[in-house]
C-alpha cells in the first residue's frame, strides 16, 4: 500500500503550525464551533479545578480554560503545537495555570480520576482510525476523570464531509472518488486514499462521526452522555460565503447557530462538521 507520511497527525500538525491556532477564527463556522463550544463548557465546567485539554493543539481553549482560574493540563502529540501552546499561555499571562506536555488520548500518562473535567475539543478522537484503538482513546478519556466530572468531547462529522465533496466535485475529482469509501467507512486514510488514486493529499488521517455512533463509543466507555450537539449547525460548510455576509444577515443566522434548542437537534447535530458530546463520568 502507498505511504502518505503526511497526513499522519504528528506530521500534519507540524507542518501546519500556527494556522491551528488561528483556525477558529478563520471564517464565521469556525467561529460558532469554538463559541458554541465555550457555551457548554462555561454552563457545564466546576467553578475551579484540575482540567484536562487532550489534543489541545495550540491551546486556544487551555487559555480560555486557565483565564477563568482552571488549573489546566494540555497533552498533544504534536511538538510543534506543544511550543506554540507555551508561546500562546505566557503572551496571554496564564502560563502559570497551564502544563503542557507530550500525551496520546489512547495512553494518557495520568492518574485515575485525576482531573475534575475532562476535554478533548476540536476533533484529536477523530484522529484515532482504528475503531479498537477509538475504544480504548474513550475508555482513557473516563478513566482520568474523578466521578462525576464533565467530559467535553467533539469529532469531526461524516456527512458535513460528505456534502463538503459532492459539493466540489465539480471542480475536485479525486475528492469525489473517495466519497463511496467515505460512506461505507467514514474513515480517511491511506487504504482509503490508495483505493481512490490520490497522489498528493491534503489532509490529515480522520474517522468521521455520525452523532448516534459518538454517543455510542462514549456510553460503551462508561460516560453517561447528557447532550449532543451540532457546533455549526445549519452554516456547516458555508464559512466562506459567510464572510461576505452583512451584519444584519450574520445577526439572523447567529440566532439560529447559536440556539442550543436547535443545536442539540438530532438532525442538526448529525449534520454539523463537529460534533459535540456533554457527558459525565460514571461511578466506578
Amino acid at each position: 500500500m502507498t505511504d502518505y507520511p503526511s497526513i499522519r497527525p504528528e506530521n500534519y500538525y507540524a507542518d501546519l503550525g500556527s494556522a491551528e491556532w488561528e483556525r477558529l477564527d478563520a471564517d464565521p463556522t469556525a467561529r460558532y464551533e469554538f463559541e458554541n463550544t465555550l457555551d457548554y463548557l462555561d454552563e457545564r465546567l466546576p467553578d475551579s479545578g484540575r482540567v484536562l485539554d487532550v489534543g489541545g493543539a495550540a491551546g486556544r481553549y487551555a487559555v480560555w480554560l486557565a483565564d477563568r482560574g482552571h488549573e489546566v493540563t494540555l497533552a498533544d502529540i504534536s511538538d510543534v503545537q506543544r511550543d506554540i501552546a507555551r508561546e500562546k499561555v505566557a503572551e496571554h499571562g496564564v502560563a502559570e495555570r497551564v502544563t503542557v506536555e507530550h500525551g496520546d488520548v489512547r495512553d494518557l500518562p495520568y492518574d485515575e480520576d485525576a482531573f475534575d473535567a475532562v476535554c478533548c475539543l476540536g476533533g484529536p478522537l477523530s484522529h484515532v482510525v482504528e475503531s479498537l484503538e477509538r475504544a480504548r482513546a474513550a475508555r482513557e478519556l473516563k478513566r482520568v476523570a474523578a466521578p462525576g466530572a464533565p467530559v467535553f468531547v467533539s469529532v469531526m462529522g461524516l456527512l458535513a464531509v460528505l456534502q463538503q465533496l459532492v459539493q466540489v466535485a465539480h471542480e475536485f475529482e479525486q475528492g469525489a472518488r473517495q466519497l463511496p469509501g467515505l460512506r461505507d467507512s467514514g474513515t480517511y486514510d491511506a487504504s482509503l486514499l490508495a483505493e481512490a488514486g490520490v497522489s498528493d493529499p491534503d489532509f490529515v488521517e480522520c474517522h468521521f462521526f455520525r452523532a448516534a455512533e459518538l454517543r455510542r463509543l462514549l456510553t460503551e466507555a462508561g460516560l453517561s452522555v447528557d447532550t449532543i450537539a451540532g457546533l455549526e449547525g445549519v452554516a456547516a460548510n458555508a464559512g466562506g460565503p459567510l464572510r461576505a455576509a452583512s451584519e444584519t444577515a450574520m445577526r439572523h443566522v447567529d440566532a439560529v447557530v447559536t440556539d442550543p434548542e436547535f443545536r442539540e437537534d438530532p438532525t442538526v447535530a448529525d449534520c454539523s462538521e463537529h460534533i459535540l458530546a456533554v457527558a459525565v463520568a460514571r461511578c466506578r
